[in-house]
């Protein structure tokens, strides 16, 4: 039986500090969770609280701050590549970690890659994520949240049907997996994922070469699928 992953637990500073805010403001949306629905502390560390990062990451992706609601974005030809610094500047947000810390604590909230450049040396490798203009700016019309129109409902796209009988070394990727699971969209897939649910399918099969997107073969979908939790409907 697989033993389910404890949540990071952060404290106000931590996530300040990620968000670009103060602890003294992290304080404050605890305190009027009744009328926002910030998350409920998970622990204390003395007298610090203690929350669960997913759970916040997640309340604030779904609660993007009116400013970004009425930033305009500098005009840019749609095909130029940013890197996330560039693209968090380029979207609105004053902590230019933001679009990291998105991809990092937040899968399938924020857009894969359109190009990812191996950088460093031998010995001391490393990635540098790229985005297009374009994508930024279709993520920005579309995002989950309150958007423009608070109220409005999104109805998210329909996820393929995709057969259980086809070759089971086929690598497919996160809508695939998300249908054959039976979740209701890839994000409600990617947030289970992210939170350990789904221990079989923690380490992907392959990476595309372009945006290094997450594959995994149809047989270790299933067999995710046979298990318990790979049964969650979220």
């Amino acid at each position: 039986m697989t033993s389910r992953r404890e949540p990071r637990l952060a404290d106000a500073a931590e996530i300040a500090a990620e968000r670009g805010l103060t602890p003294a403001r992290i304080s404050s949306l605890y305190n009027n969770r009744a009328e926002n629905g910030f998350p409920e502390i998970a622990s204390m560390r003395g007298r610090a609280r203690l929350w669960d990062h997913a759970q916040v990451s997640e309340w604030f992706a779904s609660r993007p701050p009116a400013r970004l609601r009425e930033h305009t974005p500098p005009a840019r030809d749609p095909q130029d590549l940013l890197n996330a610094a560039d693209a968090s500047r380029f979207l609105g947000y004053k902590n230019p970690n933001q679009v990291t810390t998105f991809v990092r604590d937040h899968p399938g909230y924020f857009p894969d890659p359109d190009a990812v450049e191996e950088l460093g040396t031998a010995e001391n490798p490393y990635r540098r994520q790229l985005w297009r203009v374009q994508t930024l700016l279709d993520w920005m019309a579309t995002r989950p949240g309150r958007g423009k129109h608070a109220g409005a409902k999104r109805t998210a796209p329909a996820l393929p049907d995709v057969p259980v009988d086809g070759d089971p070394d086929e690598l497919l990727g996160a809508t695939h997996a998300a249908a054959l699971l039976g979740f209701k969209s890839v994000n409600s897939f990617s947030s289970s994922l992210s939170q350990g649910n789904l221990p079989l399918l923690e380490t992907p099969d392959a990476l595309t070469e372009k945006g290094g997107r997450r594959r995994w073969t149809r047989r270790r979908i299933l067999e995710q699928a046979a298990q318990p939790r790979g049964r969650n409907r979220r």
